[in-house]
């Protein structure tokens, strides 16, 4: 099956347009106040609004209350809810329950025994996703920091995941053939600033990735 590409943090019209003109299978849009890309409601609709029929929409939340979770629901009526926080297994199954979607845990990754934190999760999400451990004090996402990915070899679960963290046109094919991900997940990599989503890397992420599902190199670009 082709690699599943998730655009997160979208802020303009144009991005919608740019993955609806590249087929992009998931757009990202967050819900967070603290994060430069964070949305309004009314904000996250209108660029909701433009996704094309078969986009799935994610919502991407970080230890929200009820009155979040509603709220994004309201906004974007996502086909995934991602929580990027704190969130125990106990109230993940609650925003399950109230967002009545799929749920991707987002978890951070530094070391392999990280990886043992999916199997508390196994139960209340649908699919996982693996970022790098951010900085103390840093933003839970987003940040463009990698990790090692040959961690994912001690990966046991059934659940699918996104391979996220340091991501770009120039390293996502390695990540492919090193992680054997099935779905990718990038945000900073394709901005020219915090926020700013760039065509042109958006594009040239595209390219790569379905480049690595064939096989195909890309002569133009080194790694």
């Amino acid at each position: 099956m082709p690699t599943k590409i998730k655009i997160c943090g979208l802020t303009k019209p144009e991005d919608m347009d740019v993955l609806n003109a590249l087929q992009v299978e998931l757009a990202g849009f967050v819900f967070y106040k603290a994060s430069p890309r964070h949305l309004s409601q009314d904000r996250a609709a209108q660029l909701a609004a433009r996704c094309r029929p078969e986009m799935e929409r994610v919502a991407l939340l970080v230890d929200p209350s009820d009155d979040e979770v509603d709220m994004a629901m309201a906004a974007i009526s996502p086909h995934h809810l991602q929580l990027h926080g704190q969130e125990s297994p106990e109230r993940v199954r609650e925003i399950r329950r109230r967002g009545a979607c799929d749920i991707i845990k987002a978890l951070p990754i530094e070391t392999p025994h990280d990886l043992a934190q999916a199997r508390d999760y196994a139960a209340v999400a649908d699919w996982f996703l693996f970022d790098a451990k951010p900085s103390p004090g840093g933003l839970p996402g987003g940040n463009g920091d990698p990790f090692d990915w040959t961690h994912l070899s001690a990966y046991d679960q059934s659940q699918a995941y996104l391979l996220a963290g340091g991501l770009t046109a120039e390293n996502v094919g390695r990540a492919l053939a090193i992680s054997r991900a099935s779905m990718v997940d990038i945000s900073s990599g394709v901005e020219s600033a915090p926020g700013e989503k760039n065509p042109q890397r958006i594009e040239q992420f595209v390219k790569a990735v379905r480049q690595a599902d064939t096989g195909t190199p890309d002569t133009a670009r080194k790694e």
